[in-house]
């Protein structure tokens, strides 16, 4: 029988480890150790994986250095959220980027898998604009933002993999300011028997959530498929989603959502561009006739929200904001419906848009983030010091967390 169980469990209570190492630069735990009572939990943090998965910061006893624990219930996963995890923990074996957040230390103990990474001390961008930029960030910090993520994206699409889940909450602030993409678990192979193929059909787990940001050929499911474009898609819906503060198509039902998109309706920027849009950083404007939001299409093709939806956290803006040229080009080339028109991560990477990224360094980085500020150890008692885990205590059976830090679905 408790062959069985290893068999249904290939991460279950073997004590086995993974050690991997980190990036170049920075937030490198590689050193800690894989024994649980060397770790004091602090605070929670979140809750991710259908709720199966609890975060906390926690401190290193021995060397007093602190990190993200998500811990995972082994014994209440299914088999395929055992694959997920699985192949999670191999893709972090796998990928090696700065810009990427991967697991850099795993090990199980008992029926649960703890999953360590450094601690990402300004949280995600999600948190940022719900507790400090309720009304959309600067330019400026956008294009940083932005940047890091084109950097991880242009590595995933290189080695042959489509991240599926590119969103706020999985772009990850550390106390250094290094912009790191997470959510490994929606990402997606493109190599089918040694060869790279253009196009797949797969349908992301948890793709509810994930709807606002996902590609209409995506969404469409039919048999063209989708290939790496469709991140540059959810690459425009986010740089929506910074500047306004609020998520597009958010508000509407999945169904009139699909429709939307499916016609080329463009959620955007809701200004008028300063002066006519040309040629900006080497990257062609679009020419199809596909609503992009720019000008005076906005008060025609911007969405209006729906009366039976449920109301977004986020505050709206009071108001209108100028945005520049290069911002509104970036999105409109991001979000254009035929995928073939979109430019590549890498072409993306040289727009106009990024050049002020140059002149930031790690202290202009603060100025940017005022008035957000990092995450500390916290005073209060600790939630263990230290854990001991216990294979019938699920990590479900803890109070309900408080707002959430990270984003782990």
């Amino acid at each position: 029988m408790e062959e069985d169980r290893r068999k249904s469990c290939p991460l279950s209570c073997d004590g086995s480890e993974y050690t991997l190492q980190g990036p170049a630069g920075g937030d490198d735990i590689t050193g800690l150790s894989a024994e649980p009572a060397h770790y004091q939990l602090l605070s929670e943090l979140g809750r991710g994986f259908n709720n199966l998965s609890q975060v906390n910061m926690a401190r290193h006893i021995p060397t007093g250095q602190l990190v993200a624990v998500k811990q995972t219930n082994l014994d209440e996963c299914t088999e395929e959220e055992l694959l997920q995890l699985m192949n999670e923990v191999l893709l972090s074996r796998l990928f090696r980027h700065p810009n990427l957040l991967t697991s850099r230390l795993v090990f199980s103990s008992c029926c649960q898998l703890w999953v360590l990474t450094p601690l990402m001390a300004y949280g995600s961008a999600d948190t940022l604009l719900r507790t400090y930029f309720p009304d959309g960030m600067s330019e400026s910090l956008i294009a940083y933002l932005l940047y890091g993520v084109l950097k991880a994206l242009e590595y995933l699409h290189r080695m042959g993999y489509i991240h599926r889940g590119v969103k706020a909450s999985h772009i990850l602030l550390s106390g250094e300011g290094r912009v790191y993409l997470s959510g490994l678990h929606s990402v997606y192979s493109m190599m089918r028997e040694g060869k790279r193929m253009r196009t797949v059909f797969d349908m992301p787990h948890h793709s509810p959530a994930l709807l606002p940001w996902l590609s209409p050929e995506l969404l469409r499911q039919d048999l063209h498929g989708y290939g790496v474009k469709s991140d540059i898609y959810s690459l425009g819906i986010v740089a929506c989603e910074l500047v306004s503060g609020r998520v597009p198509f958010q508000d509407m039902p999945p169904t009139q959502m699909l429709l939307q998109k499916l016609r080329g309706s463009h959620c955007c920027l809701l200004d008028v561009a300063p002066f006519p849009l040309g040629e900006l950083g080497g990257l062609k404007v679009s020419r199809s006739g596909v609503d992009s939001g720019i000008g005076e299409s906005v008060a025609t093709g911007s969405l209006t929200h729906s009366t039976t939806a449920p109301p977004t956290d986020r505050p709206q803006s009071p108001g209108p904001k100028n945005h520049s040229a290069t911002l509104h080009n970036l999105v409109q080339l991001c979000l254009q419906q035929q995928p073939e028109r979109r430019p590549s991560a890498s072409e993306l990477l040289t727009h106009a848009f990024f050049k002020q990224v140059k002149r930031h360094t790690s202290d202009s980085f603060l100025s940017l983030m005022y008035p957000a500020v990092p995450l500390a150890s916290p005073e209060d008692p600790p939630v263990s010091s230290p854990p001991t885990p216990s294979c019938h205590t699920p990590a479900s059976a803890t109070a309900d967390s408080t707002e959430a830090v990270w984003d782990f679905s």
